[in-house]
């Protein structure tokens, strides 16, 4: 307690903010009040999960329910009984926590969850121009970076990768990739067990584009002569299994055998890629147990790869589950922490991969890819939270000149665990953290409506909170104001009616986030452009245009000598993460958002 004492009589003894509790955010406030950090606000508006408690461990059992920013201070405290922890149950958007409040920190360190609330921390410690400290964790991989006003990129600097959609006819019709299976296993398990949605129909659909004839020459008669059956009548999924009593093998039937074999019948479908292979509940007897598959045998359980006829067999048993607990509880909504629906996912996702030959995958990776998460695991939570501090301490110091962005990879490279390197510079073409921020949108001002400039663009796209926007004429004319009343009937407007056209400018600010930004408009015609349609021209472009590899999520090997290199990594449902390496030799594995409670942040 006596050293504890002699570091918060230093520089340590400084206010710094924490704005998330969960995986990372409950590591990091027990390192900063072991190490001495005594003046912590903390924020978060989520409450405790029973899922949570594997990882973050300030959190027991009987704390389910309650705020993670309470919980995590009482916890904190046992530690450190003399640190001053402020707990709040709240949004970090709330209009209280303005640039003024964070202007009373002299460090920021996140440990979120998402883009949204990333883009706006960051904007918010760029007004305030207060150091920020970034982290995230996905699966085995983590990274850490210090944000420093005028020294070093901001979160924003360089573009993000979009989520990818998938076309509902490619779920339905023509699977390529595990993701694509795994994705119809949910929406199947919506359509037998939850709320009906017929957007998620997982029927074979007749109505795939690439089944329409284009060539007069061409007929839709298949190879063998016949003419392909007629689709079957729309029948809702749930109304059918509910007609046979919900039966296991005759659903499986159903699923995996009739319906690919209506697929089999739309024959263009099939002439440039490979056709299923219809599976009966019959022909799992003709399958390799689990003992004939070796690539099933080895890793721990939740990461051993399941053989098809275990498969089916956990099939029916999970229909039966799901139905019992659907009379029960009512509609059911899929969770990727409730075993029978996770079994169920998994298991149909990889028969229906087995039919169209595609990878099929374990318990464990179906669970990341169908929620949209990387598992998060406790130590490698715990190691990225100790980077954070050694970065802090720095901070606190005013060492800021040492600081470093570091990677923990997935394996030791040179006997080491973490790739250290500079701080990138700021990107002079940032539409947040440069001198004159613009940015260009092509668009269709014909049809382009205000609402949509206002929701999709300034909010969703580029994160503000409440826009003004005005044209930049000389004359100040306000097409949107945050104020509530004022410019309402604006919003059913397209930009041609307030004579908005090619190259205009609008001049748009957040006064809240202190943050101010000229969209340039570039009227286009392009075909049948969807009125509600943008594309950000240019989106962040590269300062220089350095030379570079693209890579996933693999470990990128750098061998250059006292040069610095740019590697980019776009990631499935992620971001593209940029990193510049500076070391002699550098193994470097780059992350991406996604992950279940934290997220990569740089």
């Amino acid at each position: 307690m006596e050293y504890l004492n002699t570091l918060c009589n230093g520089s340590l003894s400084s206010r710094v903010l924490v704005v998330g509790a969960g995986g990372i955010g409950c590591e990091l406030v027990k390192n900063l009040v072991l190490t001495g950090v005594c003046n912590i606000d903390l924020i978060d508006l989520d409450t405790i999960d029973v899922s949570n408690l594997n990882r973050q461990f300030l959190f027991q059992r009987k704390h389910v329910g309650k705020s993670k920013a309470e919980v995590a201070k009482q916890s904190a405290l046992k530690f450190n009984p003399r640190a001053n922890i402020t707990a709040r149950h709240a949004s970090v958007f709330d209009s209280e926590y303005n640039v003024d409040f964070f202007s009373q920190f002299s460090l920021v360190m996140n440990a979120l969850d998402n883009r949204t609330a990333r883009n706006h921390v960051n904007r918010m410690c760029l007004a305030a121009n207060i150091p920020l400290i970034e982290s995230g964790t996905e699966g085995y991989l983590g990274q850490i970076t210090v944000i420093i006003k005028g020294k070093s990129e901001c979160y924003e600097c360089l573009p993000k990768a979009t989520q990818k959609t998938f076309p509902g006819c490619t779920i339905r019709n023509t699977p390529s990739e595990p993701i694509h299976c795994i994705v119809w296993a949910k929406h199947l398990f919506a359509q037998l067990f939850g709320e009906y949605d017929a957007d998620q129909e997982v029927a074979p659909d007749a109505h795939d584009p690439e089944l329409q004839v284009t060539d007069p020459e061409c007929n839709t008669t298949s190879a063998n002569g016949i003419e392909p059956s007629a689709p079957p009548a729309r029948v809702s999924t749930r109304d059918w299994v509910g007609s046979i009593g919900y039966d296991g093998t005759q659903l499986f039937n159903k699923l995996f055998s009739e319906d690919i074999k209506y697929l089999l019948s739309m024959d263009r479908l099939w002439q440039k890629r490979r056709s299923p292979v219809p599976l009966s509940w019959e022909d799992l007897r003709d399958l390799p147990s689990n003992s004939d598959t070796p690539q099933s045998t080895q890793g721990l359980e939740e990461q051993r790869v399941w053989s098809i006829k275990e498969c089916g067999d956990v099939f029916v048993t999970c229909v039966s589950k799901l139905k019992q607990l659907m009379e029960k509880d009512g509609d059911l909504v899929w969770d990727k922490d409730d075993p029978a629906a996770l079994d169920f996912v998994t298991a149909t996702a990889n028969i229906r991969s087995h039919i169209f030959a595609i990878q099929q995958k374990s318990r464990f990776d179906v669970k990341s890819m169908a929620g949209n998460i990387i598992p998060a695991i406790a130590s490698t939570n715990a190691i990225v939270a100790g980077l954070i501090v050694m970065e802090a301490l720095k901070v606190l110091q005013g060492e800021t000149d040492r600081c470093r962005a570091t990677f923990l990879l997935r394996k030791p490279s040179c006997k080491k665990l973490f790739s250290s390197l500079s701080l990138p510079v700021p990107n002079p073409n940032c539409y947040v953290c440069s001198s004159q921020p613009e940015a260009t949108i092509k668009v269709n001002a014909n049809s382009f409506l205000l609402k949509t400039l206002e929701e999709k663009v300034l909010k969703e796209r580029f994160s503000m909170i409440a826009p003004d926007v005005e044209i930049d004429d000389g004359k100040g004319t306000i097409l949107i104001s945050s104020e509530e009343g004022e410019t309402e009937e604006n919003m059913a407007w397209p930009l041609a009616h307030f004579n908005i056209g090619n190259n205009d400018r609008l001049k748009c600010d957040d006064f809240m986030q202190n943050f101010q930004l000229v969209l340039i408009i570039l009227h286009t015609e392009e075909g049948d452009m969807d009125p509600a349609s943008f594309e950000v021209v240019g989106d962040v472009p590269k300062p220089e245009p350095e030379p570079s590899n693209n890579s996933t999520m693999e470990i990128v090997t750098v061998n250059q000598i006292g040069k610095q290199k740019r590697r980019r990594a776009d990631s499935e449902g992620g971001e593209g993460e940029v990193c510049e390496l500076d070391s002699k030799r550098a193994k470097v594995s780059v992350v991406s958002d996604g992950s279940e409670d934290e997220c990569i942040a740089y």
